[in-house]
């Protein structure tokens, strides 16, 4: 059974880099852990990256010169796998080998969307519960059966291995375990940074399909944008509806969908018209807790 390395006084990063890599899932981590921030925080981390190959060529034709091995990945503190070209292909070996080792010394693991692929080709992700990208939650569960997919998430950690969702949601992953790492306040001014949500907790779905109506004229967006407009009013049902020139009853019912969504989060009448408010209290909360 692994044990977690004690803390040091800068937190290593490696990242594996693949061939035929995507640019944004390996950007990603690149980001947020590769750029010197000693405003927000010192020290920040040690970040490498590490090539399963020397000159590894991932895609759009960009090649990693100057990497990292193997070896090196498996001395760091988080070890982070962003996703691969193709999930129907089988990780490299070398790749695989070092995540297993990494592990053992007490690495935290990272998988970024299809990168779990290559945590569950290592057994890391055996008898544990897991995501992937929607896309690939079906082929994922069928070929490594020892692990719960959960593929209606954005992240999950299980222990000390992590996994995210596709794309954007490697962002929030990410974003989530410099929360863990230097706090909350540094997680929020990161994300500022980075013009993205704060904080997107990991149990949020990863996408809601949205009916578009048919029929502009039926669209409350003007209601709602006035609404946004002046959220330091007391606005009521009756005045929406006013606004909306409809009954109380048609606006409930046009809105239900959205407020639903909005009360779940202990939002009041005036957050469920305008539903951008919502953000506010979430803010106040994330800076005042470490998750």
């Amino acid at each position: 059974m692994a044990t977690m390395r004690s803390k040091r006084a800068r937190h290593s990063v490696a990242v594996a880099v693949t061939p035929g890599a995507p640019i944004f899932e390996l950007a990603v981590p690149c980001e947020v852990f590769g750029i010197a921030r000693p405003d927000i925080t010192d020290p920040w981390y040690d970040f490498r990256l590490c090539a399963v190959e020397p000159d590894t060529v991932v895609t759009g034709g960009f090649r990693a010169l100057n990497t990292g091995t193997m070896r090196e990945l498996v001395t760091a503190d988080t070890v982070i796998v962003p996703a691969c070209q193709n999930v129907h292909d089988e990780p490299a070996a070398v790749l695989v080998e070092a995540l297993c080792e990494a592990h053992a010394s007490g690495a935290r693991i990272v998988g970024i969307c299809s990168g779990g692929f290559a945590l569950a080709a290592a057994g890391l992700l055996d008898g544990r519960t897991a995501t992937a990208h929607w896309m690939h939650a079906t082929e994922f569960s069928a070929r490594y059966p020892a692990i719960t997919v959960d593929p209606n998430v954005l992240y999950l950690q299980d222990g000390g291995v992590f996994t995210s969702a596709g794309t954007a949601a490697g962002i929030d992953l990410c974003l989530e375990l410099v929360r863990q790492d230097h706090g909350a306040a540094a997680a929020n001014e990161l994300a500022r940074r980075l013009v993205v949500p704060p904080h997107r907790t990991g149990g949020q779905a990863q996408f809601v399909p949205v009916a578009i109506p048919d029929d502009p004229s039926n669209s409350l967006a003007p209601v709602l944008y006035w609404a946004r407009q002046n959220l330091h009013l007391q606005i009521g049902l009756d005045e929406l509806a006013g606004r909306a020139h409809v009954s109380r009853r048609t606006l409930v019912r046009r809105s239900t969908p959205r407020s639903r969504c909005h009360r779940s989060a202990g939002c009041n009448t005036n957050d469920c018209a305008a539903p951008s408010s919502c953000s506010k209290p979430q803010r106040c909360r994330s800076t005042t807790s470490r998750s």
